[in-house]
């Protein structure tokens, strides 16, 4: 507590109890601004719970809980909603100001794949650049992408996930693949009911090996 208040703490640059006999250097945090953040799963029921207790009576409005989304409920999060999800009096008192933030939709997610500089799909297009394949993604399957993270409630942390279930075979086969010169993820690859696009040195539409061996057996 005293950390937030402002004091001199002292810290092991190492790590404490792997290096004993290191030297701490002194930290003053008085002037230091601390921002705690996390994704506070079931608060919202808590915050929720609070406010139907408002609704009992003749003259009180009944919410829908349909309507009510959870950004809605962080948005009128108290500090005994805090307590009662677990965090101390004595922590919660400290940091006296409380914000939420709005959830991400699938354009913002959309942002998040393309945009950065590190980017999702720019650090795949990188992986396959290094094979001498052309790696693009339709914005159909960008958008069933940000689609399948917003159904799956994961987040921007389920991106990868995602990217990596459809990307898979086509990371193990091409850079085995000479012949290839682009691959073209569509939407039908992220949902799993079709193939991505490959296009040869000619400018030829290639297959991929399991799609080979399938007709061979067949």
């Amino acid at each position: 507590m005293k950390i937030l208040e402002g004091t001199e703490a002292s810290v092991p640059p190492q790590g404490g109890r792997k290096h004993p006999q290191q030297e701490f250097f002194h930290i003053d945090t008085t002037n230091i601004l601390f921002i705690c953040g996390g994704a506070f799963d079931g608060l919202d029921k808590i915050i929720g719970s609070r406010i139907d207790k408002k609704s009992i009576g003749f003259n009180a409005e009944i919410a829908d809980k349909s309507d009510t989304q959870i950004g809605d409920l962080f948005r009128q999060v108290l500090p005994q909603d805090l307590v009662k999800f677990g965090i101390i009096p004595e922590f919660v008192g400290r940091v006296p100001v409380t914000v939420s933030l709005d959830l991400l939709d699938e354009d913002a997610l959309k942002q998040i794949l393309t945009k950065p500089k590190n980017a999702l799909v720019k650090q795949y297009q990188k992986l396959l650049e290094l094979d001498d394949v052309k790696l693009t993604f339709e914005d159909e399957a960008v958008q069933e992408i940000a689609h399948q993270s917003i159904e799956r409630k994961t987040g921007a942390r389920g991106l990868r996930a995602i990217i990596e279930n459809c990307m898979m075979d086509y990371m193990f086969e091409l850079p085995s693949r000479e012949d290839v010169k682009e691959c073209k993820i569509t939407k039908d690859v992220v949902e799993k009911t079709g193939k991505a696009t490959l296009i040869g040195k000619d400018d030829e539409i290639l297959k991929i090996e399991t799609e080979k061996k399938d007709e061979e057996s067949a």
